[in-house]
């Protein structure tokens, strides 16, 4: 099975991508866990990235696309994989359609997390993260009625990239730039929407049921 996750900020992407690939006995690759493994392994592409991320630069797509090149050839990969946070625009997904017909291979499924604006604002924003251990607490799902981490007792501040107007902006550059990719892959019929609100058991399950019909 060969599958591509999609979806907004704050839809649970991460989690989701965990649990679908350990149902399915496939890899989890994320463009994030490539980076830190080519930078920590130091390896050629992860030294040219490293150059652009202690810049604060973003990686060039063509950096980005050798990276996901070779995780793809690894063996475990051979049977299938399920893609977090790669392709993002159509550009990129062209060059994964070429990558893989290249292999004689091709995508199954683009699952797409469906969930609106105003409930991924309610998730993020809701975030408090504490100023000691790092653990993150919501505001609403977990109660908390004080600003202390029940774990340690730190002071618990919102990062900036969960502020409200920080989340917005992030879901318009998500619509603007990953919209077309959703198009893009209704038309090549592959594309499945999932409803991402719930606990996440349920999504998880609904996920899995969306995946079976395209399951060998």
């Amino acid at each position: 099975m060969r599958l591509v996750l999609v979806g907004p900020p704050g839809a649970g992407k991460g989690t989701q991508a965990q649990y679908i690939a350990s149902n399915l006995s496939i890899p989890k690759i994320s463009t994030g866990d490539i980076f830190r493994a080519n930078v920590s392994g130091g390896t050629d592409l992860g030294k040219l990235a490293k150059t652009y991320m202690d810049r604060g630069d973003l990686v060039p797509d063509e950096v980005t696309i050798a990276m996901v090149r070779d995780r793809l050839s690894e063996d475990d990969a051979q049977d299938g994989f399920l893609l977090d946070g790669f392709p993002r625009n159509v550009a990129q997904a062209e060059i994964l359609r070429d990558m893989l017909k290249d292999w004689g291979q091709a995508l199954d499924l683009v699952l797409e997390l469906v969930v609106d604006d105003d409930e991924v604002v309610r998730r993020l924003a809701g975030r408090r993260t504490c100023s000691q251990c790092g653990r993150i607490w919501h505001v609403e799902f977990d109660d908390k009625k004080d600003d202390k981490c029940d774990a340690c007792g730190g002071a618990l501040f919102q990062r900036d990239d969960d502020k409200e107007e920080t989340v917005r902006h992030r879901l318009e550059v998500y619509q603007e730039q990953t919209a077309p990719l959703v198009s893009y892959y209704a038309d090549e019929d592959i594309l499945v929407g999932v409803d991402a609100t719930g606990p996440v058991e349920e999504v998880t399950q609904r996920a899995m049921d969306a995946i079976r019909p395209f399951m060998g």
